[in-house]
C-alpha cells in the first residue's frame, strides 16, 4: 500500500459511506415504525355490493369477516365465492397500501428493485 492512500478511498468516499449508513439507519427505524402501523391498520375488502366484508390489517392478516344475513339464503357456494372475492379485495388493498408506504419510506435511496 502506497503511503497516504489508506484503504484505497479518500475522505470523500468515507463521507459517502457515512451518509449511506445514516440513511440505512433511518430506513431501519422507519421500517420498524411502519411495521407497527401496518399491524394496527384496518383494510376492508368487500364483495356483493358490500354484503360480504373482510377486514385485514396492513400485514394481510385477516381480522374479521362480516356476512349480511340475506346472503346466507343464497347457499354455501355463493357465500364461499363472495367471501373469497372479499378476501382478494382486502388483500389487494392491503398489499397496495404496504407497497406505497414502503416506497415513501425508501424514497430517494435509489435502491434496486424498489
Amino acid at each position: 500500500m502506497a503511503k497516504g492512500q489508506g484503504f484505497g478511498f479518500g475522505l470523500g468516499k468515507m463521507k459517502e459511506l457515512t451518509e449511506a449508513f445514516k440513511k440505512a439507519q433511518q430506513v431501519q427505524e422507519g421500517a420498524k415504525q411502519l411495521q407497527e402501523e401496518l399491524e394496527q391498520m384496518e383494510v376492508e375488502g368487500e364483495a356483493g355490493g358490500g354484503l360480504v366484508k373482510v377486514t385485514m390489517n396492513g400485514n394481510q392478516n385477516p381480522q374479521k369477516v362480516t356476512i349480511a344475513p340475506d346472503v346466507l339464503a343464497e347457499g354455501a357456494e355463493v357465500v364461499s365465492d363472495l367471501v373469497t372475492a372479499a378476501m382478494k379485495d382486502a388483500y389487494n388493498k392491503s398489499t397496495a397500501t404496504m407497497k406505497e408506504r414502503m416506497e415513501d419510506l425508501t424514497a430517494g435511496l435509489n435502491l434496486p428493485g424498489m
